[in-house]
């Protein structure tokens, strides 16, 4: 007697089903897999600008670093000149004023741009310069500050705060914190924004973390730009962008050397040191940035889910072909200019008017 059609099709489809979750139990078995060596090529949906920045191989090493005090003073005073060249370059691009003060007993820069319009003199964007913990102090700092306020038509206080080798976590942070209490003595909290790129964008986190624990006014919007929001190697781009992220490169070497620094005894799980382990509800409304070949996209991505899940209002920008904050270093490219335009808009939106 010939099977039913019915027993036909329960029989195929339970061998599919076998095949598939013998696929899946394969699939589960092995942790990692191997990927063919390929070239890869300069995308061609980007601007000439944006695609000289890209088309070059890191440069860097992924071997472990291993410094005395003095060497990490001598390595960051190299790294950060080319940086205050090019703040001074800016400062005449843009014809912005930059001034140095002290807050609460904090180093600052104040970034003005030539004019700022009635409805912008009672805001203000407080900017946490980026580095990796470790660099671009002093003028080196201000860049970012400089285009945020060109872009934003607002005032800018840039916080040139403490950091390794003499002065590790949490010294940053409490600068930071410090310099927040003495800007709540003469702006709404509302009124102001902040913001800062990659350590920075992670120090942005992890000190709205901070005013939360000390019920601290927050301020009224935030952007944190592919934030180094994870300083344990966590989160899928950190293997699948290495080598490809042509200014990060990879999490070993350099990286690792500078969260290390950084933290000194601390956990690098602690909230305060990756603040994507914190809780982020009640944060105000957020932007982030990312780049398709950025070794933070999973950082700034899981900050993004984790922010939506909270609840928080928050905008995600992942920009084509992009590694790690280039719409910083390639300040002429158009993608920089909608980069800032787009975080100048939400600040806009967000800020009390």
């Amino acid at each position: 007697m010939k099977p039913s059609s019915a027993f036909c099709i329960r029989l195929i489809c339970f061998a599919t089903w076998q095949g598939a979750a013998l696929f899946i139990a394969s699939a589960q078995s092995t942790s990692t897999r191997t990927i063919p060596a390929r070239p890869l090529p300069v995308p061609t949906t980007v601007s000439s600008q944006l695609q000289t920045v890209i088309a070059p191989a890191w440069q860097g090493s992924s071997s472990p670093v291993v410094r005395t005090t003095e060497q990490w003073k001598v390595f960051i005073q190299q790294v950060n000149q080319p940086q205050v060249q090019e703040a001074e370059l800016l400062k005449q691009r843009f014809q912005v004023s930059v001034k140095e003060d002290t807050i609460a007993g904090v180093h600052v820069y104040r970034v003005s741009p030539p004019v700022v319009p009635e409805e912008n003199r009672h805001r203000l964007l407080l900017h946490i310069h980026g580095g990796a913990y470790v660099l671009f102090g002093g003028e080196a700092a201000i860049p970012e500050a400089i285009l945020m306020a060109h872009y934003a038509r607002m005032e800018v206080i840039s916080i040139d705060y403490r950091m390794p080798p003499d002065h590790p976590f949490p010294a940053a942070l409490d600068d930071t914190i410090a310099v927040w209490r003495e800007i709540l003595r003469t702006y709404t909290p509302r009124d102001v924004g902040l913001f800062g790129t990659s350590a920075g964008g992670g120090l942005t986190l992890a000190t709205v973390i901070k005013m939360k624990e000390l019920s601290l006014p927050l301020p009224g919007a935030l952007m944190a730009g592919t934030p180094w929001s994870d300083l344990t190697k966590t989160g899928d781009s950190y293997y699948t962008n290495a080598l490809i992220d042509n200014v990060l490169g990879t999490e070993e070497g350099s990286l690792d050397a500078c969260a290390k620094l950084y933290a000194g005894s601390h956990d690098l799980t602690d909230p305060l040191l990756s603040p994507v382990n914190g809780d982020l509800s009640g944060f105000p409304p957020t932007v982030l940035l990312t780049g398709t070949r950025d070794l933070f996209l999973s950082n700034t991505v899981r900050v993004h889910q984790k922010l939506l899940h909270a609840g928080v209002p928050a905008d995600l920008l992942v920009f084509e072909g992009e590694s790690h904050a280039q719409y910083l270093i390639a300040f002429d490219a158009p993608e920089s200019a909608i980069a800032f335009q787009e975080v100048t808009q939400f600040f806009e939106r967000n800020l009390e008017r």
